[in-house]
C-alpha cells in the first residue's frame, strides 16, 4: 500500500489501524475545546510527524494518520480531509483552508478490478509557504511547489510548480493581470 502497489483495504491488519484511526479521531475531535498543547500531543500521538506551531483545527479525517507529516508552522482549518493511504506531506507554513480535501488514495480505472476491492495510492507531496483556498480538492500523486497558491475550489489533478497560483476545475495556472 505505501509503495503505490495495488492493495485489499478489507485486510485484517489494514483494518485494525483503521479503527485505531476512527478512535483517535473521535478523541481529536472531541477535543475543540482543548488547549493547544492538548490537541498538539493528540496529534503527536497518531500524525507520522507535527512540527512546531502545526495546528489542526477538529474537526478533521484521515485514513491511518501516521502516513501524514506536518512540517513547523502548517496550519489546516477546520474539516480538512486528508486519505493517506501513501505518504502525504506538508511543508513548513503551509495554510490550507476549511474543508480541504487531499488524496493519497486512488481506485482502479476498470470495473473489474473496482469490483475486487482493490485500491492503491499515489504519494502527495505540498512544499513550504504554499497557501491552499478552502473547498479545494487535490488528488493523487500531486506535488505543489513551494509557494504556490491554490485557489478556493480548484481542482488539482496535475502538478503545480513553485510560486505558480492555479485555480479552476481542473485547475489551471492563473495569468497575474498587467
Amino acid at each position: 500500500m505505501l509503495a503505490g502497489e495495488p492493495y485489499d483495504p478489507g485486510d485484517a491488519e489494514l483494518q485494525a489501524e483503521a479503527q485505531a484511526t476512527f478512535a483517535w479521531l473521535a478523541r481529536y475531535n472531541a477535543a475543540l475545546a482543548a488547549s493547544p498543547d492538548e490537541r498538539r500531543a493528540l496529534l503527536a500521538g497518531r500524525l507520522g510527524g507535527v512540527g512546531a506551531g502545526a495546528v489542526v483545527r477538529p474537526p478533521f479525517h484521515c485514513d491511518y494518520g501516521f502516513n501524514i507529516t506536518l512540517a513547523d508552522g502548517v496550519f489546516l482549518n477546520f474539516n480538512c480531509v486528508i486519505l493517506d493511504v501513501c505518504a502525504v506531506a506538508i511543508g513548513a507554513r503551509t495554510q490550507i483552508g476549511p474543508m480541504v480535501q487531499i488524496y493519497a488514495a486512488d481506485h482502479p480505472r476498470d470495473a473489474a478490478s473496482r469490483a475486487r476491492g482493490i485500491e492503491f495510492g499515489k504519494p502527495v507531496r505540498i512544499g513550504a509557504d504554499v497557501w491552499i483556498g478552502g473547498g479545494a480538492i487535490i488528488t493523487p500523486g500531486v506535488t505543489v511547489g513551494d509557494g504556490a497558491i491554490i485557489g478556493a475550489g480548484a481542482v488539482v489533478t496535475r502538478d503545480v510548480a513553485a510560486g505558480a497560483t492555479v485555480a479552476g476545475n481542473p485547475a489551471r495556472p492563473v495569468r497575474p493581470s498587467a
